[in-house]
C-alpha cells in the first residue's frame, strides 16, 4: 500500500534519492530562464506537494527558490522567487512519476525547465536562445554556440 502511494506522487530525478522517512523524492532540474541557464534540484512529497532550488550557471549566487503541487491527472504548478527580487510562476506535466517539464512566466522573462532528465532527455523540452546549444562537461552543465 505505502509502495503504491509513493509511486502516485510527484517525484524528481532520473534515479530519484526516495526519502523513507518523509515519503519524497529528490531529482535534477534543468532550466533556462530569459535565456540564461540555471541547474538544480527539486523535492517531491507524497501528497504533491514539493520544493525546489536553482541557481544560475553563470553565476551561481543568483539563487531561485520555489515551491509547486501536482497531481498525475491535472500536473502540476508553483512559484518562485529569487534573490535579485524576480518572481515567477510556473506549469508542468509528468512524462512519469519522477520526470517531466514545464514552462514559466517570470518578471525576467519565459521560463522552461525539465525535472529527473539528463542533459539529452532535456534538450526538446528546453527553449534555449537563438543559436546555442546544451552541453555537458561530466556535472556541469553549459550554453555555448552551435
Amino acid at each position: 500500500m505505502v509502495l503504491s502511494a509513493l509511486f502516485a506522487c510527484i517525484g524528481l530525478g532520473a534515479l530519484p534519492f526516495v526519502d523513507a522517512a518523509g515519503l519524497s523524492a529528490t531529482g535534477n532540474v534543468i532550466a533556462v530562464v530569459a535565456g540564461e541557464l540555471f541547474v538544480g534540484e527539486a523535492k517531491g512529497y507524497l501528497n504533491g506537494s514539493g520544493t525546489f532550488s536553482i541557481h544560475s550557471e553563470a553565476d551561481p549566487a543568483l539563487i531561485c527558490l520555489g515551491r509547486f503541487t501536482s497531481s498525475a491527472a491535472l500536473g502540476g504548478s508553483g512559484e518562485m522567487r529569487c534573490n535579485d527580487g524576480v518572481t515567477g510562476t510556473i506549469r508542468f506535466l509528468r512524462l512519469t512519476v519522477f520526470r517531466g517539464y514545464g514552462t514559466g512566466k517570470t518578471s525576467r522573462g519565459e521560463m522552461s525547465f525539465s525535472y529527473g532528465l539528463s542533459p539529452t532527455e532535456a534538450a526538446p523540452y528546453l527553449k534555449l536562445p537563438d543559436g546555442k546549444k546544451l552541453t555537458s562537461s561530466g556535472a556541469k552543465l553549459a550554453l555555448v554556440d552551435s
